[in-house]
């Protein structure tokens, strides 16, 4: 044997033996906070795919069968949708970049493999950093595949758009209403497939993602009365404005503290807050159709992208609001029913991610070779407490003043990255992952401990 052949058969049989530790590592999904655990849920459910082939069609076997994963919510960061209103992009993309750091390395302290492939679950990164996340994946390990969230969501609603023709709904966080990163997809799709020019219409869900997710600037559990941290729509909130004459539209729910209001001596509201998602849900649905009709837009609502990963915790709210404002009367007719169709089909990205996440994996042969996996893992970014300069609220997080004020470039370690507790993530949201996506809690369960 020549000592080149013998060489070549060397290199061949390491790139053959990395190839085989690459496929046994786990999948990193990845958002802002737990909204991206729908998509996680998407994954672990899916059966879209012969597993022995590939082909298309269902096999009745999970296609993600015996893969793990890990889990990254930066929840110390978000809401990622208002580091674009203040002009901080780039501390935007050095936190994602960062979690992405976090994710593709090993880490002793963690006792955590580095992952072989990325899936961006939050649109706001996708729409704002995932080049950046690409061309990091490609510099930390050739060929490790990136997979984000808005293709994936713009393909089926295209499919349901070439069908029936109307408006597409772009329901998201401000910064990716604010990136036009769907509305440009969209486009593009439309033009590719000889489509006509789509109707688009956008709503930044302020406060909504949030109030999921528990964030005290917009929502809190012991709220009594008005503050002035607040930082959701209200009364007197000139970019968030709540309406007074739609205030029997808006339908508010007023149980418990669902909203608070500040009253004059005569009983009159003088401010109103909101301190529930399905409130902020109503309030974003009307104001989007109250767009629509004041920009008269001739072709009725009837595709709701829910483009953001918190949103489809609400998929029934959502459902159950539209058809609501459809029946809601004025005069002799009906006030929404010339821009909102009987029938909004509601687009969750996650699904066509999940299958889009499928199709690398086996495009680069990553898929486990039926070994015993290893636990999943899940992991949240919370404040490091170490750094003096830090600010947080009263419930522990960043205040937002605080965390929108930081620089980026400035190398300080703001977060530190620890297990998902029962301290860090509430009782409420567990009990609500494990209606909303029960595969994905069953998961969770031997991974957090304390929780049952």
């Amino acid at each position: 044997m020549t000592r080149p052949f013998r060489t070549a058969c060397i290199l061949l049989a390491c790139a053959l033996a990395l190839t085989a530790q690459t496929r046994e590592l786990p999948i990193g999904v990845f958002d802002s906070g737990t909204g991206g655990l729908t998509v996680l849920q998407a994954i672990v459910t899916l059966d879209a795919f012969h597993n022995a082939t590939g082909a298309p069609g269902a096999d009745g076997t999970p296609d993600f069968a015996g893969e793990s994963f890990q889990y990254m919510a930066d929840q110390a960061n978000m809401p990622y949708g208002n580091y674009a209103a203040v002009n901080k992009t780039d501390l935007l993309k050095e936190n994602i970049l960062r979690c992405m750091e976090f994710l593709t390395s090993p880490s002793t302290e963690r006792s955590k493999p580095p992952v072989k492939m990325l899936v961006i679950g939050c649109n706001t990164a996708t729409a704002y950093a995932l080049e950046d996340i690409s061309a990091f994946a490609a510099k930390k390990k050739r060929g490790m595949p990136v997979v984000g969230v808005i293709n994936a969501g713009v393909k089926a609603a295209m499919e349901f758009q070439r069908k029936n023709p109307g408006t597409i709904g772009v329901f998201a966080t401000a910064g990716t209403v604010t990136s036009n990163g769907y509305p440009n997809a969209i486009r593009a799709a439309a033009k590719a497939q000889g489509m006509p020019e789509p109707s688009i219409v956008s709503q930044g869900g302020v406060g909504l993602a949030e109030s999921i997710d528990r964030d005290w600037s917009y929502i809190s559990d012991t709220l009594t009365a008005v503050r002035k941290e607040y930082k959701g729509p209200s009364l007197r909130n000139d970019r968030l404005p709540i309406d007074p004459a739609l205030l029997g539209i808006y339908n508010f729910s007023t149980e418990k503290n669902r909203i608070v209001c500040e009253f004059d001596p005569n009983g009159n509201c003088l401010e109103l807050q909101l301190n529930d998602p399905a409130n902020y849900v109503r309030y974003h649905l009307v104001t989007l159709l109250e767009t629509m009709r004041r920009e008269r837009f001739t072709r009725p609502l009837n595709t709701l992208l829910l483009a953001c990963t918190h949103y489809p915790y609400m998929r029934d709210t959502i459902a159950a609001v539209l058809t609501e404002m459809y029946g809601v009367r004025e005069g002799d007719g009906y006030r929404y029913r010339g821009v909102l169709a009987p029938h909004v089909e509601l687009i969750d990205p996650a699904v066509e991610t999940a299958k889009e996440a499928y199709l690398e994996m086996r495009a680069r042969t990553l898929q486990r070779s039926g070994t015993a996996p290893a636990p999943d893992r899940f992991f949240i970014s919370v404040p490091n407490t170490a750094l003096k300069e830090v600010r947080l609220q009263p419930d522990g997080w960043f205040t937002y003043e605080y965390k929108y004020g930081r620089k980026h470039g400035e190398k300080k370690t703001y977060v530190r990255y620890v297990p998902f507790d029962t301290v860090n993530v509430s009782a409420d949201t567990y009990e609500r992952f494990s209606r909303a996506i029960p595969e994905v809690y069953a998961r969770l369960v031997p991974a957090v401990k304390g929780l049952r």
